[in-house]
């Protein structure tokens, strides 16, 4: 699903020039749960706004489903995310106006999605994420954790075709955390690919893959526990 060949990225201001991201060669298939971890400022973020179509890279090459997508207009990449990516934020990014049940179904006003449509998989993932009896309390009325299924339900409720989360339980504590991976994990069992940003390696275990980054390299692969680490 997801191809790099060799990709930069750098911004320049009047003075400096800062290298956030150096020959990254990377590849996620379809079906994959990827962990990326690194300390803070190596570029963690940078990749998984890249992968996600919201940002461009320098230098490289990016295939998205098959597709050179690096040089694409932003009404392209905007098709492209909107109809195969769902993003996780740590910070939630719910819309404090609506409530449970109507931010859960914006992307699928987005999508142009028949209200009868709408209506039976907003229903369908309110039951799967135990939300039903919050769908119509505001966010500001729930629990840290009880948000954050909130934003993995309206990250998945279009079906995309890979699911981007960004320090998902960085504000969470352990428990909340835990149940928040505990989706992930299922839905990844169902068959959505995964790639997560994390600088917990509890939580990278989850994976089936391990990218470690520093410097804006990909120093290490982590491929299972039990393998340990190779060089890349």
């Amino acid at each position: 699903m997801i191809k790099t060949k060799n990709m930069d990225k750098h911004y320049i201001t009047e003075e400096v020039e800062t290298l956030a991201l150096k020959n990254i060669n990377l590849t996620v298939n379809e079906g994959e749960f990827v962990a990326i971890m690194g300390p803070s400022g190596c570029g963690k973020t940078t990749l998984l706004n890249i992968l996600g179509l919201l940002d461009t890279p320098s230098a490289g090459e990016y295939y998205f489903m098959g597709q050179e997508v690096s040089h694409l207009t932003e009404r392209r990449r905007a098709d492209l995310r909107k109809a195969n990516i769902g993003f996780v934020f740590q910070n939630y990014n719910l819309i404090n106006e609506l409530t449970v049940y109507e931010n859960i179904e914006l992307p699928l006003l987005y999508l142009k999605i028949a209200p009868s449509e709408r209506g039976r998989r907003v229903m369908e993932i309110l039951e799967q994420m135990q939300l039903y009896i919050r769908r119509n309390h505001f966010p500001q009325q729930l629990s840290g954790g009880q948000q954050q299924r909130v934003a993995v339900a309206r990250a998945v409720v279009g079906n995309p075709r890979i699911l981007l989360a960004d320090e998902p339980t960085g504000n969470l504590d352990s428990v909340h955390g835990g149940e928040v991976m505990d989706i992930l994990s299922r839905l990844h069992e169902s068959g959505a690919t995964i790639v997560i940003v994390t600088h917990s390696l509890t939580l990278a275990e989850y994976s089936q893959r391990i990218l470690h980054l520093f410097d804006g390299h990909i120093v290490t692969e982590n491929i299972s526990k039990d393998n340990g680490s190779l060089p890349v």
